[in-house]
């Protein structure tokens, strides 16, 4: 009976913090603070790799990530796309069906092919 509280109690404190860690990434994620995000999200994923609702905050920190280099006028290309193109691939390791992630890595991958450049790892 013990453990069986023990075990309980353990199970409610960790669905607390990644419901916590969720909220708190949402917050920052509309603050557009899209790398704090990811990083208060980081330690909940590893907690509970297959939880959807860590998994979808996730995809949207890193998407929110990507759009922020990919389409920020004031970095140069060699720094906005590969940081961009790492973010895009994350989010397809948590999210295998996002299809904008999708997009956004065969249009970076595609501008480095068409200017007979290696495509970042």
């Amino acid at each position: 009976m013990k453990k069986t509280i023990a075990t309980l109690a353990l199970a409610t404190a960790m669905l607390l913090a990644a419901n916590k860690a969720v909220d708190d990434a949402k917050a920052l994620i509309k603050e557009k603070r899209y790398d704090e995000a990811v990083a208060v999200l980081e330690p909940a994923l590893k907690a509970k790799p297959t939880d959807a609702i860590i998994k979808k905050a996730m995809a949207e920190a890193l998407m929110g990530q990507g759009d922020s280099y990919m389409y920020n006028d004031k970095l140069p290309p060699f720094r906005k796309y590969p940081t961009a193109l790492r973010s895009y691939r994350r989010v397809l390791e948590v999210d295998k069906t996002n299809q904008k992630a999708k997009d956004n890595i065969a249009m970076i991958e595609g501008i480095y092919k068409s200017m007979g450049r290696p495509v970042p790892q």
